[in-house]
């Protein structure tokens, strides 16, 4: 199980181990700074080339969106425990279709059986290698809104006591469809408010529905495709390395070191920087990739 072994020395654990209110509002109040600011550059600059950096962007600060709901999922995202919980079910998950407390059920799930038959997060990985033309097709169904819609179709089966029909569902809304719906009536009255209604179908829902699947897909290519099946988290998982563009449109918020986050799921996102250096220097067998680029190669055959 994750955070078991000793990767560093105690006290040096225990510092990085840390969690911070200031840090959690400032994350919190930067991803969606960053949403709200790629609109705003689009409503007043309009043209196609800010259209589609704004689409770019938002569809990849909704996957920061669920990257700082995955912390708080862990209760690590805010030091006070009631933060945790109504930030990240309210302004984290529920925006994008999030469901903090069946994510976390099914989550703490994939770290206690990380690339074994017990995993729920096993059938995302264990397809690899796959072709290249495969992968093409998988990212076609992503940009073009099918996954989306397989997803919804999924939460409702399994509100209907049905079994998923697509891996990692669970981590969806399937309990309550309140917080999505009465978040989302927020951001589309506030648009429509300030006379920019049309907003929120193009540069909130649609993004959403595509540009968003491919990033969290890219993410899960990279965390742990092509990984060891056994229960070592320095080899069962891999950290990425990223080049600035990276950082911003696959991996804001520190979510590339995962490594890192599976040996110590109890250290918040905005330490695993700092939890990398210092396990780097006692350790030197840890699955690395530099890139996304290099891990999709290594998922990926002719």
């Amino acid at each position: 199980m994750a955070g078991t072994a000793n990767y560093i020395p105690k006290a040096k654990l225990q510092e990085l181990a840390q969690r911070s209110d200031l840090w959690g509002t400032w994350l919190t109040v930067h991803v969606w700074a960053v949403i709200i600011g790629a609109m705003a550059m689009f409503i007043v600059f309009p043209n196609p080339l800010t259209f589609v950096l704004a689409f770019l962007m938002i569809g990849s600060r909704q996957h920061g969106l669920s990257i700082l709901m995955h912390d708080a999922a862990h209760g690590v995202l805010f030091k006070t425990k009631a933060l945790n919980e109504f930030v990240g079910k309210y302004l984290l998950g529920a925006p994008y279709g999030g469901d903090l407390e069946g994510y976390r059920k099914y989550h703490l799930k994939h770290h206690r059986y990380t690339q074994s038959e017990d995993d729920p997060d096993l059938p995302l990985s264990a397809k690899f290698p796959i072709s290249k033309a495969s992968l093409r097709r998988k990212l076609f169904r992503d940009i073009t809104g099918q996954t989306y819609l397989r997803l919804r179709l999924a939460t409702m089966k399994m509100k209907r006591g049905e079994a998923p029909a697509i891996e990692g569902s669970d981590a969806f809304q399937k309990s309550s469809p309140w917080p999505y719906l009465v978040t989302n009536a927020i951001i589309f009255g506030t648009l429509a408010a300030l006379g920019h209604w049309w907003v929120y179908f193009a540069l909130w829902l649609a993004p959403m529905m595509t540009w968003f699947f491919v990033v969290l897909r890219l993410r899960n290519i990279t965390e742990h495709a092509m990984t060891s099946y056994d229960d070592n988290p320095l080899t069962h998982a891999r950290t990425t390395y990223t080049n600035i563009l990276e950082k911003i449109f696959f991996g804001p918020y520190w979510v590339n070191y995962h490594v890192e986050h599976h040996a110590y799921m109890f250290v918040p996102c905005y330490r695993l920087k700092a939890l990398h250096k210092e396990m780097s220097r006692h350790h030197d067998e840890m699955e690395i990739k530099r890139g996304y680029l290099s891990v999709l190669r290594t998922a990926t055959t002719a």
